[in-house]
């Protein structure tokens, strides 16, 4: 994993640092592992009327307060997304999901139906322009901005295109509500769609379960034959013809942010908090490395296999440097270099002797194996084992079904699950 960032020293990155990195969040361990990469802003889902409603875990509505107060007290950002298709019956828990953000202290919500984006305006919450609604030229940015100070580009963009876009707002002069120039938002990193901006309905058509009502079953995702009424196979190169492999920037990101962009958004409100986490501080820092001049190739080497250490389909540039068709998976699930086995859980943490009490419940430890301790609170812990005690004897192996105490300088919590991170059969 990534080396780990103190408190103290992010402050200071963050500070440093104009790009906004934005995170996604799919409950409390990953929004803590967001903290610990660096970012920014947050964007998560509660309950329904997001585009993650059913494929994730969300949170809940009376959560929002806890979430505004965890955040602003690190100085980060709080996004709301309320960006599916809303039908009538749906303007009730809209309004009340608003009031909400309002009378707790969310920032902003991302939304793409002019339902929610009227009245978030009319409520006095700032509002982000989703990429549900493809922004793809000056013109719907001029009409947008009577309503929002940040809109989100649509994915299928070129940078040459993007660069022509955020140049139009300054010379238009394009301001939003805040009365500053509007600022622009493209996806830096994560899944894409075969679908433009989303607007599919093939896993409609397929499991009466809308995409763009937020629960899509991802039917793109398996492998498929071409076969006509005859019996007749077309052979492809590749059985995932519908499934594109995730976009990835940090080859380029030099190339992206010369284009003006302003904040950077990671796709991922579905996966691991150490996927939030490494992706989150890989961004981080090479945006820090592209503003001070320090970005390389060596530098980009080095965090692009973190990257692929985490859930990935394989990596492509997407449509910003110009190309005009997808590039697709050959795998279903996750290409990832490493996995998280499930080990066991934290029985207690003793901070002033700063040891971790470990129960091993599914497969054996070694003082040479890597872990991560994961939990609600702790975020993500990556630990080095230096030494493994059972009964105050030095160990080499614990045995599953034993206790046993590690020394760990980051707090953990009681309960927190313990993974060994090793590498991932091909």
């Amino acid at each position: 994993m990534l080396p780990q960032i103190q408190e103290s020293e992010l402050n200071t990155l963050k500070s440093k640092r104009l790009t906004e990195i934005m995170a996604p969040v799919g409950d409390w361990a990953s929004l803590q592992a967001a903290l610990q990469g660096g970012a920014d802003s947050i964007y998560f889902g509660i309950e329904q009327l997001n585009m993650r409603a059913r494929a994730t875990n969300n949170f809940k509505l009376e959560e929002l307060s806890e979430i505004a107060d965890v955040c602003s007290k690190k100085g980060v950002r709080t996004y709301l997304t309320l960006n599916t298709v809303l039908y009538d019956h749906d303007l009730p828990l809209m309004k009340r999901i608003i009031n909400e953000v309002k009378r707790c202290g969310i920032t902003a919500i991302i939304a793409a139906d002019q339902a929610a984006i009227s009245y978030a305006s009319r409520q006095g919450v700032e509002v982000h322009i989703s990429t549900q609604a493809n922004i793809s030229n000056i013109e719907m940015v001029e009409f947008y901005s009577h309503f929002a100070d940040v809109m989100v580009l649509a994915r299928e963009l070129s940078l040459g295109l993007v660069k022509k876009i955020v140049d139009g707002i300054r010379e238009r002069n394009i301001t939003g509500p805040s009365g500053e120039l509007v600022q622009i938002e493209i996806f830096a990193h994560g899944a894409l769609c075969m679908a433009v901006s989303g607007k599919c309905y093939l896993s409609l058509h397929t499991y009466n379960s809308s995409a763009n009502r937020g629960a899509c079953k991802q039917n793109c995702r398996h492998a498929y034959k071409v076969i006509n009424d005859e019996g007749q196979e077309l052979v492809i190169d590749n059985e995932y013809i519908m499934s594109p492999k995730d976009l990835c920037t940090i080859d380029f990101l030099d190339q992206v942010l010369n284009t003006g962009v302003r904040v950077l958004k990671l796709e991922g409100r579905g996966r691991s908090p150490e996927y939030v986490k490494t992706v989150t501080q890989c961004y981080a820092e090479a945006a820090l490395a592209v503003e001070q001049g320090t970005f390389n190739k060596e530098k980009v080497a080095g965090w692009k296999a973190h990257l692929e250490k985490v859930y990935n389909r394989g990596f492509w540039d997407g449509y910003y440097l110009g190309r005009k068709l997808g590039e697709w998976s050959q795998v279903h699930g996750s290409a990832a270099t490493k996995e998280k086995v499930f080990t066991g859980k934290v029985l207690h943490y003793y901070p002033k002797a700063k040891v971790a009490h470990l129960r091993i419940k599914a497969r054996g430890l070694s003082f040479k194996d890597q872990i991560l301790i994961i939990g609600e609170k702790t975020g993500v812990a990556e630990p080095e084992i230096k030494s493994l005690w059972v009964d105050e004897t030095s160990v080499q192996k614990v045995e599953k079904g034993s206790d046993c105490t590690i020394r760990i300088d980051q707090e953990v919590q009681e309960g927190d699950k313990v993974y060994v991170w090793e590498d991932r059969n091909p």
